[in-house]
């Protein structure tokens, strides 16, 4: 592996990245905000379809992208390739020979159908990583469904226990099972990585939305594998601790999250009825939880005489976990959030100025860093074409005119 000194942690890493629209994007965009060069591969006849997913949009022309598009797409370099031409099939194996790690979100067995399945990339590279991203896996009864965030969130048990307790079952607001396999699928490329990097064998990686929606249901999975009971939606409470809810303040609600008998017997003396951390009923977590509907009613009661906000910094001086219930506006424009310099800002090839979230994890030695803006279809295809194999003008204008970019 290239040396990473004076670079990001990933610097000196090539990804070459087929992915589109949310998982696989968002995996390979925190590769390369942690300085890996990453090389999306699109379609020269549209690209990826996450593109065309707005509004709201930002440019005009063939250098419009949508709001979707632009979330997940930072720090890469775009190359226009036509799989189904042989000419490109042929750049792409030149590509993955010196690269490090593969990204594809085909359906399963799709890269083998273009000749860059695993076995034939592992011929030329026995280092390289590939990671294979589906609905449903590689391999079992449904490898051949498409996957979609929205069908995994319904199959997966999760919209089962999320929304109010007597109404429908919800999808989360965000695409999460998406996002969690972006999640997983990039700790297992590091992972992968580092044993390439003392072995130099690669590996296939096989990750799918639906496993990464059951692993992500965590303590909610284990309750039902300890219980035997079948989990219920129960709104905004919490199936384990009490009180872990909503509440509604004189003007809005707010979130209070009681962690221990400790903290309980701190609220009680916040709203003025010491007595009730003594109650039987209320004493221990375990009681609470059983006398959840009682213990809330009394509750609500003390915080409708009061307004939120002045709740809340009651609560949080005392030590209680509670916070406002924000809008997005609220949050990406609060104080925190610009103190912790979550919002980034760069300018697209058409010189428009563009804000962005960046990235979550702040390494103290090799920063993560915003270094290039999304890319617009086919930006780079030139310049890495020429860069990393070497084609000059004329082969590239052939390869164009014939299709193949």
């Amino acid at each position: 592996m290239v040396d990473t000194a004076g670079g990001g942690a990933l610097a000196g890493v090539r990804v070459l990245d087929f992915t589109r629209v949310l998982a696989g994007p968002f995996c390979t965009m925190l590769l390369g905000d942690m300085g890996a060069d990453v090389i999306k591969i699109e379609n020269p006849n549209g690209g990826d379809e996450s593109r065309e997913w707005g509004p709201p949009w930002i440019g005009e022309g063939d250098l419009r992208l949508s709001a979707y598009y632009a979330s997940v797409n930072r720090n890469k370099r775009s190359l226009t390739l036509n799989l189904k031409k042989a000419e490109g099939r042929e750049l792409a194996r030149a590509l993955a020979a010196q690269s490090h790690v593969v990204v594809e979100n085909f359906k399963a067995g799709g890269m083998a159908e273009f000749g860059l399945g695993y076995d034939e990339l592992r011929a030329l590279n026995p280092a390289l990583v590939l990671c294979s991203i589906t609905g449903f896996g590689q391999y079992g009864p449904y490898r051949e469904r498409p996957g979609y965030d929205y069908v995994v969130q319904a199959m997966s048990g999760l919209m089962s226990i999320t929304g109010p307790v007597n109404g429908e079952p919800y999808k989360v607001g965000v695409a999460v099972s998406d996002v969690f396999t972006g999640l997983f699928a990039h700790s297992a490329i590091l992972a992968a990585l580092r044993h390439a990097e003392r072995t130099g064998e690669g590996q296939h990686i096989d990750i799918a939305l639906l496993d990464s929606q059951i692993a992500a249901l965590v303590n909610v999975a284990s309750n039902y594998l300890l219980s035997g009971r079948n989990p219920q939606r129960m709104g905004n409470e919490h199936p384990n601790i009490v009180p872990y809810q909503a509440f509604s303040a004189a003007d809005q609600d707010f979130i209070l999250a009681v962690g221990n008998d400790r903290q309980f017997r701190q609220l009680c003396e916040l709203i003025g009825q010491p007595a009730l951390a003594q109650d039987i009923r209320f004493a221990t977590n375990p009681s609470r939880v059983k006398y959840r509907t009682e213990l809330a009613g009394l509750l609500q009661a003390q915080f409708r005489e009061r307004r939120a906000n002045e709740w809340v910094e009651a609560l949080l001086a005392m030590g209680i976990p509670a916070g406002p219930i924000n809008t997005i506006a609220d949050i990406l424009n609060d104080p925190h959030t610009e103190a912790r310099g979550l919002l980034h800002q760069v300018t697209l090839p058409g010189g428009e100025a563009l804000r962005l979230v960046g990235p979550a994890a702040q390494l103290s030695g090799t920063p993560a860093q915003v270094r290039l803006p999304p890319p617009a279809l086919g930006q780079h295809t030139e310049a890495l074409l020429n860069e990393l194999l070497g084609l000059d003008a004329t082969q590239i204008a052939a390869c164009r005119a014939n299709n193949v970019i």
